[in-house]
Parts: C-alpha cells; structure tokens; sequence
C-alpha cells in the first residue's frame, strides 16, 4: 500500500488539529479522567475525519479503507492513548457495521450525526462474564409488541459515560450461540439524561487510557424498537466478526506513529543523558536496541500495511489482520519496557511520557480480542487447529 499526495494531506490535517485542539490538553484531561468527547468529535466532524470511508450520502467522504488507516497512524500524534481509542471507536467499531448493514432510516438517525460529531457512539459487546468469548454473551432482548426490551450488562464499555447510543451485541434468540445474537441500535439518553432503564453502574479505573471514560452499564427492561435492528436478526455474531477486521487493523495502524515517537523521545533522552564519562547513546547495548526495535516497528508497517491493502482489494484479512493486532499488542509492550528502561528513574515517573505508553499500550494485548485469542485464529486460519462447526 502506498500512501498519496491525498492521505498525507489528511494526516497533515490531523496532525495540526491535534497540536492545536488536543495535545496542550492531554495532561488535564488525563487527570480529570475524561476528555470532552462532544467537543472534540464535533471539531473533528467539521474537519470532516469521523467519516472517511463512510457513503458521501451520510456526510462521509467515501474513501476506501487505506484512508481510514491515515487517520488511525496519525491519530499516535495525540500524547497518550486514551483519546485516540475513543476517536477509533466512533470511526472503527460502532459505526461499521451500521454503515455497512442498517436501514436508511437508521442510517440517517445514526450515523449522519455520528459522522457531523453531533453524537457519541459506543459499542456494546463485553460484559462482565465474555470478553474476548463474544459467543458467551448473555444480554438478552425479548419482543414485545414493536419493541425489543432489554436487559443485561455491558462492561470495558469506552464512550460509554457519555455516549448518545451503543451498537449493541444481544441475544435475540435461544438458538445456538453463533447464530441467536442481534445488531441493535440502542439510544442512551433522553434530552441530556440516561433513559429509563439504563444505568451507568460503575467508571472503571484502569492503570492506564486515563483520558478514554469507560463503564460498567446496566439495562433493565429498556425498550428499543425492533426497527432499530441492524440487518438481520440473529446475524449478529456475524457482523461483529466482520466488523472486528477493520477494529483489528485500526489497533495495528494507530500503534505506529506513537511507537515511533517512543523512540524517538528515548534517542533524544539518550543522547543528552550523561553516565561514566559519555552519552547513554554512546553505549552500544543502546544503540543496537533501539535499533532493533525500530525494526520491528516498520515490520509491523509493513505487514499492517500489505493486509489493509488486501482488504481494500476485497480480500478476506481474517489471518493478517489478526497477525498485526497480535504484532501490534507485543510491540506496544516490548518496545515502552524497553524505552522506559533506558529513562532509568525519570521513567518511572507519572508524569513522563514513555510510561504512560508504557501503561496505555499494555491495552492492546487485551482489548479486541487478547494475544491469545488472535493466535487462535492464526493457528485455524493455517490448519493447525480444529474449527468449530456452528
């Protein structure tokens, strides 16, 4: 895949909005625990970035995929990580398979003002008791009359403290476990409020993604009507397999830019630091490590690369998309511990920036599905492991 004059701009665009609008605020609101999500989608809606490859017919651009890979790389300018998952879930993970599968009738209550950034979305697929087991779910949605009525639990939800709506994963069906789960749009709040029904139960502390609000969210008997389902009832599974290609690429891009800003921070450091009558650069350990580890940084480009330009040719990705989320989550771990190694004291500091990656990027082994569960795919994908027949 290779970049234009049109996705460099794009990047370029990024990058500026984001050293005027989003870095000089990074450290408030890592404190404060929340970005002003409304404020900062609405700013980049009239950029027009929450909607590149989404239908011009809907206020997107109508780019294809590689676009959306631009932004996720150049979203690793923002200092920490919090802020860009939040960006990549309105982008990436909710809005998907809404753009992809729902009704013109969703699509304009939904995904229009989600593109403008007049709304917050978020994606509602873990609880307390299936994570990485999409299929363990056990949020449920029962017919009556024209509605569906919800109940059940979301958890690890990112927007969810101030999302307007949830694409969320439930059981429509007793069938098998694969083949009973439903898309359905579900609306959160009700002229500023949460609506009846739904609770935020709980705003989970992480040890890291400080910026990105995150909830345990409860639904008791919450009315949605059935027009709100996406596609087809008890496709669901389906759609969020789907859907989770292009999350799982986004992981991989969105590591890119800030993997190499660790670096780069950490040669900076290097070649100022002074230790037994040198620079710490002038020690050959270093060099060679941090040779190393840029290495394996353009590695994952380039694997991240070849798979989303498959996937923009209409190939399946399954495979390579699952190998560079898996890349992606290692490097993110690999390369801040090693970083943060040579900052020596000043690094495990709170406030430096090579440990907050350190902590926000321990996230990507687990989120979207965990190392292990992209290994399991991998090991199917190559024959090595026994499918499951659904």
């Amino acid at each position: 895949m290779q970049f234009t004059h049109e996705h460099h701009e794009i990047q370029k665009t990024l990058k500026r909005f984001i050293d005027a609008e989003i870095n000089p605020h990074v450290d408030e609101w890592e404190a404060a625990e929340q970005f002003p999500a409304h404020e900062v989608f609405k700013k980049l809606g009239n950029l027009g970035l929450l909607g590149l490859t989404k239908p011009e017919a809907y206020g997107g651009a109508g780019l294809d995929y590689s676009y959306g890979m631009a932004m996720a790389e150049a979203l690793g300018h923002i200092d920490c990580g919090g802020v860009p998952m939040a960006v990549g879930v309105q982008t990436d993970m909710c809005t998907p398979a809404l753009a992809r599968f729902g009704s013109e009738e969703l699509k304009k209550e939904f995904l229009v003002p989600a593109i403008a950034g007049d709304t917050v979305g978020c994606i509602g697929v873990s609880e307390p008791g299936a994570g990485s087991d999409v299929s363990a779910i056990t949020s449920k949605a029962r017919k009556d009359g024209g509605d569906y009525v919800i109940t059940g639990q979301k958890m690890w939800i990112t927007n969810s403290l101030q999302a307007d709506w949830m694409c969320m994963l439930v059981n429509t069906g007793d069938g098998p476990a694969h083949k009973n789960k439903s898309l359905v749009m579900v609306p959160m709040r009700e002229n500023g409020k949460l609506r009846k029904g739904i609770e935020v139960a709980q705003k989970i502390k992480k040890i890291g993604m400080h910026s990105s609000d995150t909830g345990l969210i409860y639904f008791d008997e919450v009315r949605v009507p059935q027009r709100n389902l996406i596609g087809q009832e008890g496709a669901g599974f389906v759609y969020q397999m789907q859907q989770f290609q292009e999350e799982r690429l986004w992981c991989a891009a969105s590591g890119l830019q800030s993997l190499n800003n660790c670096i780069q921070w950490t040669v900076e450091w290097a070649q100022e630091r002074k230790m037994f009558g040198a620079t710490l650069a002038d020690q050959q350990w270093v060099q060679f490590r941090l040779a190393e580890m840029k290495t394996e940084v353009e590695a994952l480009r380039a694997l991240t690369y070849r798979a989303c330009e498959l996937y923009v040719s209409g190939q399946d990705v399954l495979e390579l998309a699952s190998m560079a989320k898996l890349k992606a989550g290692r490097l993110n771990r690999i390369v801040a511990d090693g970083c943060l190694q040579f900052w020596g004291g000043m690094g495990y500091t709170w406030e430096n920036k090579v440990a907050r990656l350190f902590r926000d990027g321990r996230l990507g082994s687990i989120g979207g599905g965990a190392d292990e569960v992209m290994m399991g795919i991998i090991a199917k994908t190559m024959g090595v492991a026994k499918r499951k027949t659904v």
